[in-house]
């Protein structure tokens, strides 16, 4: 089982913006000396609680303060951008990093409606009809053209317009999403799939098993491949890694109330926290979202998991509020899956 880590670069109580992206990349690093397979980072806007809002700058950074592990990004949110600008973002990355780079696509706005306004704002329409499945067919073109003649199969709107720079690699696409419609998409396109448990906690494996059964290959990917991401929190004993959850808990309520990203409270505030008894019944039911325990635990968590999705690759994420906490967690999830450290 190959494990992966996604950093949404949380800010925690107490600590700012900055921190937060100076900690993604202490953690990019660790990940790769652990063993982790790929290390992705997320795009949000106008998100207190959240700093990354540019992965692809972010993951020029990343990569260059790591050697091995693969760095992508969870995900560009392709409807606010052009496919051809974001093919010769990964262009360029794939260029400087040959055979590392992970380009993973969702359609979710990232934000409040005035930020999405705000991203497509030379749009002349922002209220144009939907056109995520035609982008991601150009996005697929524009990345696996033919650098002999410039054309891409199959052809996309600009016929003839090669994306730059010309390399003799292209990054993995994967389409992230949390439903059945998303896996559908992605079988249909002949992309990876990642499936996102931390969002939907309510089934997905028969979603990413009907991808694996109605896969048609594509330039893209020859054959399915799918993960799973899930929230992770683990510490020596169960009890306390319970106790470090409790931010991970408040924060999901938070959202839920607010319908914005807060900064991820300590612990001592989760404690201290007045909860309704629907606070009580979220925090049951986004339980589904996590798995939280001792290593021994954790393992036998994810090993499920994986046996249920019948996939071969895990994505962690974590949003515990001390760093150092953070660190070990993903220290004792690696030791007890059996990661092969890199010297």
């Amino acid at each position: 089982m190959k494990l992966s880590i996604l950093d949404q670069s949380p800010v925690s109580e107490g600590s700012t913006p900055a921190e937060a992206l100076a900690q993604t990349v202490l953690l990019a690093r660790e990940a790769e000396r652990l063993g982790y397979h790929r290390f992705w980072v997320a795009e949000h806007h106008a998100a207190p609680g959240l700093a990354g809002s540019s992965p692809e700058v972010l993951m020029a950074h990343l990569a260059a303060v790591t050697s091995e592990i693969r760095i992508g990004s969870g995900a560009v949110l392709l409807p606010h951008y052009s496919a051809y600008k974001v093919a010769e973002n990964f262009r360029v990355l794939e260029a400087l990093y040959p055979g590392r780079i992970d380009l993973g696509v969702g359609r979710a706005a990232g934000g409040g409606a005035l930020s999405a306004r705000a991203l497509q704002d030379n749009r002349v329409n922002p209220e144009d009809i939907d056109r995520y499945e035609q982008q991601l067919k150009e996005l697929i073109a524009y990345l696996h053209e033919s650098d002999e003649t410039g054309a891409a199969e199959p052809p996309h709107r600009y016929a003839g317009l090669q994306a730059t720079p010309a390399v003799s690699t292209a990054p993995e696409i994967w389409l992230l999403g949390s439903s059945g419609d998303s896996a559908a998409l992605s079988a249909r396109l002949g992309t990876r799939y990642a499936f996102a448990r931390f969002i939907n906690g309510n089934g997905g494996a028969e979603a990413v098993q009907e991808y694996a059964n109605s896969f048609a290959p594509s330039l893209a990917a020859a054959s399915p491949q799918a993960l799973v991401a899930i929230f992770a929190v683990c510490a020596a004993a169960s009890e306390e890694a319970d106790r470090l959850a409790a931010s991970m808990d408040l924060s999901l309520v938070l959202l839920e109330k607010e319908h914005l990203s807060t900064v991820t409270p300590s612990v001592e505030t989760a404690m201290n926290y007045t909860y309704t008894p629907y606070d009580r019944f979220s925090i049951k039911d986004n339980r589904k979202r996590m798995v939280v325990g001792s290593p021994s635990e954790v393992r036998e968590q994810l090993q499920a998991l994986a046996e249920e999705y019948r996939c071969g690759e895990l994505m962690i994420s974590s949003h515990i509020h001390s760093f150092e906490d953070k660190l070990t967690s993903l220290r004792l999830i690696a030791e007890a899956c059996g990661l092969t450290r890199r010297v």
